[in-house]
């Protein structure tokens, strides 16, 4: 429980809210609801394929040549400023590049072709030598595939020889990519244009994306995760610039001319293609402490002088210090770059040594960025320091289980941001948050195993489709329930095993499965693990079960939206379950099993609830009288419950009901317990519900009686936090500050008076501000309110009450912004001017 879960005397004084008149308010919501249902047309009926087909094999390299080290040299031809222009649309810029690389690998079947990767590259001038022999074998002819697989093809004079060594160099030249892939140019502002036509402030710097299939765009390469290699880079780049790789820094840089130097790097440990990576940039850094490796945060100069980084710098090294503890395995670098980009294609990619952020995830302003823009800083780097373990260290065979990677940084991310920042009490907000939306997209026929044939994944655009949130969410919840089913010491155990076996190798599902078994096997080795998680990680879905507390029945079905298909699929569900405060031992139900559990059966007035803290991937049904008790108790006494089952069960009997498999009446009465609620989970799940109702009918008769709704429910909550919100003060814990955001949120989304009457001053006061006076600008935000406590929808709010006259005045709004959180909440902001209810 949270320490913040009492109900203080002004918060209980606040809560005046009539029972009939909320029941009134559902019973016309209900007859709304159904008559908008009704007018729908029906979803298509789904089906499901009986089996899939991929490409044929020979999309995949030969495994007869194994990579053993490149040596890699690297020359962007670019500027980071415009020194001059030929004209205004020819300045002193290229987007090209050129390098050469040299690749030592070892022959493990003799063949006379070498094949390896290479696309829209110029390749020239091969030389291939045996290193034991020191002598060169003639290459007679090189092609370069131009269809899906990327080959390079190179045929030799004689074959190489089984247990020989060699190597291959090769020059290329190329374009820096337009898009975000491979190596790319980006841009950014330094400090504020005196003109439209002012160009004194562009910079442009190089950064690279190789995930998934990208690093042959940059230099020849096996570009496969298991053909792991070290790397040894050297870049040349201009003298003002500073470049940063996966490998540690030599010796500074060699200066080459007045334009020019080398920066070489260390060789990397043995990892795989997609997570090379190098920047070139005006960047600077801010340092931060590690008893063992060196920590650099980069960003923009003014950024890193105003302190946008430091909070990023902070947490980075105690993330750091949590993952070697937990796991026993030292980070393999003495050093450890990130740098804040302006474009990436991801929020955060996990390259070995120098981790590259999109800027807005990863710059912090104290007072200015919000509280969940923190919160989401320390997630984001927790789970791209869990990738350095799972992903780089460990990394999977092939991206048919990329799962093995994402849901395993996911989840460790639950773990990592709970410990170094305790005071956020994120872990179970997390986790639920986590599960609902691996539900979400799990529940539709069109969802997909969490782990495929590697014949279903072979060309780039496959492979990208599996970064999705059945990798990211369903991996970190299917992990959640087996991390409870062994329990965790036994969980952590066999993950330390894991790690310290297979580290720089590559694995798949199977060798996870095996080093689980043996410690379960060490503990009570009661179950096998492979048979059980197979049928979470290679089927679609998941099931949904139905218990009868009269007779104790319980069985299982597929639980989809649209519950016209026919579905056979089946798991087996380790069911943890209470009666009132009485915890029962684990229980199983096997696929395909309608079982009668005595532990089922509830006496008169007792309730049963299953699934206890939501660590099973599974929905829960209940016939009505159970329904009924567990409506009670949330409404007498909510905190009978658990605190996460007090979510799940508003997020599951609203799913239920579009399942139409209960009544939507049962849903909306099952959040009467709300207005009772202090907590974040609860109100959280019953928002994001009623949510549903505003995106299916916001502009129907529904939309008003659910406004009425909740506004009842959440005044007492708003007024709790008076004194707070009207003074733009801030509650003293994390939690009571995350709650009040959300009673916010609630309020002035559903035009509470006293929260409308709010926003319209602070609003007022903003558009009076000087837009000359920058240094008044500066300091404003906090003053009026614009502090790390007031979320997106109160900005809506204002904006909208305010109306037209704020796009008068834009100029001013675009001076607050600090932080680039701050500036992508003012244009989520802008978006509401054009909404109408």
């Amino acid at each position: 429980m949270s320490k913040n879960s009492s109900v203080t005397k002004a918060f209980a004084a606040a809560f005046v809210v009539l029972t009939a008149s909320a029941i009134a308010g559902i019973v016309t919501m209900v007859i709304l609801y159904k008559t908008q249902i009704a007018t729908m047309n029906p979803t298509p009926r789904p089906t499901f394929p009986s089996t899939t087909t991929g490409l044929p094999p020979v999309t995949r390299l030969p495994k007869n040549l194994v990579p053993e080290r490149y040596k890699v040299l690297l020359w962007p031809l670019f500027y980071s400023q415009i020194l001059e222009e030929v004209n205004v649309t020819s300045p002193n810029q290229t987007a090209l590049f050129t390098g050469n690389t040299t690749v030592y690998f070892h022959c493990v079947q003799g063949t006379s072709s070498i094949y390896l990767h290479s696309q829209n590259l110029d390749v020239y001038g091969p030389v291939v030598a045996s290193t034991d022999r020191e002598e060169r074998i003639r290459v007679t002819r090189m092609e370069n595939h131009q269809d899906q697989t990327n080959f390079l093809e190179i045929e030799l004079d004689y074959a190489l020889k089984t247990g020989g060594n060699y190597s291959l160099f090769l020059s290329f030249s190329g374009e820096v990519s337009g898009g975000l892939e491979g190596m790319y140019g980006s841009t950014y502002e330094e400090g504020i244009p005196a003109h439209e036509d002012d160009t004194d402030t562009d910079r442009f710097l190089i950064a690279t994306n190789m995930e998934p299939t990208f690093a042959r765009r940059v230099f020849p390469c096996f570009d496969e995760p298991d053909f792991k290699a070290e790397f040894e880079v050297t870049i040349i780049h201009r003298r003002i610039t500073t470049a940063l790789a996966n490998g540690i820094n030599t010796d500074g840089a060699n200066i080459i001319d007045d334009d020019w130097k080398a920066t070489a790097f260390q060789p990397t440990p043995l990892m795989s293609t997609y997570l090379f990576a190098f920047t070139v940039s005006e960047f600077t850094p801010t340092p931060s402490s590690h008893h063992r490796v060196e920590i650099n945060t980069y960003a923009r100069p003014k950024a890193t002088a105003a302190g946008h980084a430091k909070y990023a710098a902070d947490i980075t090294g105690r993330i750091l210090d949590y993952f070697e503890r937990r796991f026993d395995i030292i980070y393999p670098q003495r050093k450890l770059d990130q740098i804040a980009l302006p474009d990436l294609i991801s929020d955060g990619m996990e390259n070995l040594g120098l981790i590259t952020y999109q800027e807005g995830e990863l710059l912090y302003e104290e007072g200015v960025s919000s509280l969940l823009d923190k919160e989401n800083i320390a997630e984001l780097i927790a789970h791209e320091l869990a990738h350095q373990w799972f992903g780089n260290l460990v990394t999977m065979k092939w991206w048919n289980d990329i799962w093995l990677n994402e849901g395993f940084a996911s989840y460790m991310t639950f773990y990592a941001v709970d410990a170094v920042e305790p005071d956020f009490k994120l872990k179970d907000v997390n986790i639920l948050n986590n599960l609902h939306s691996a539900f979400e997209a799990d529940a539709l026929a069109s969802s997909r195993p969490l782990s495929t044939s590697q014949g279903d994944v072979q060309t780039t655009s496959q492979i990208m489709e599996m970064f999705d949130t059945i990798t990211y969410c369903k991996g970190a919840a299917v992990l959640v329930m087996l991390a409870d089913l062994v329990d965790q010491p036994v969980f952590d155990k066999a993950i330390g095993r894991y790690l310290s076996d297979w580290k720089y190798k590559n694995t798949d599902q199977n060798i996870l499965w095996e080093y689980i078994q043996k410690a379960d096997d060490e503990s009570t080795g009661e179950r096998n693990i492979a048979e059980v998680m197979n049928s979470w990680t290679k089927q679609i879905g998941y099931p949904v079960i139905t218990i009868n507390t009269t007779s104790g029945e319980a069985f299982q079905k597929h639980f989809l939206f649209n519950d016209s298909a026919v579905s056979s699929l089946s798991w087996h569900v380790p069911i943890r379950a209470m009666k009132y405060t009485t915890l029962f031992r684990l229980i199983w139900l096997k696929p395909g099993e309608s079982a009668m559990k005595d532990e089922f059966v509830a006496t008169k007035g007792e309730w049963i609830l299953a699934n206890v803290n939501c660590t099973g991937y599974y929905r829960v049904n209940y016939n009505p009288e159970n329904w009924d008790r567990l409506i009670t108790q949330l409404q007498k006494d909510p905190r009978r419950i658990p605190l996460m089952n007090r979510g799940q069960l508003v997020d599951d009997a609203f799913n239920l009901a579009r399942a139409k498999l209960v009544d939507v009446t049962l849903a909306l009465n099952l959040t009467r317990f709300i207005r009772n609620e202090t907590e974040l989970i609860p109100w959280a799940a019953t928002i994001s519900n009623l949510g549903y109702f505003v995106r299916m009918f916001d502009r129907s008769e529904v939309y008003g009686p659910m406004q009425m709704y909740l506004r009842n429910q959440v005044e007492g909550l708003y007024n709790s936090f008076g004194n707070y919100t009207d003074n733009s003060t801030v509650p003293t814990d994390h939690s009571s500050q995350q709650i009040q955001i959300k009673a916010i949120d609630v309020a002035c989304s559903n035009e509470l008076p006293e929260c409308i009457e709010m926003a319209q001053h602070m609003y007022a006061d903003l558009m009076k501000i000087n837009s000359t006076n920058s240094n008044d600008l500066r300091k404003r935000p906090e003053n009026l309110g614009l502090s790390h406590l007031q979320p997106d929808e109160l900005r809506c709010v204002g904006l909208l009450l305010l109306g037209s006259p704020f796009w008068r005045q834009q100029p001013v709004w675009r001076n607050l912004i600090p932080t680039p959180q701050v500036y992508a909440q003012g244009f989520w902001a802008l978006r509401c001017l054009t909404h109408h209810w």
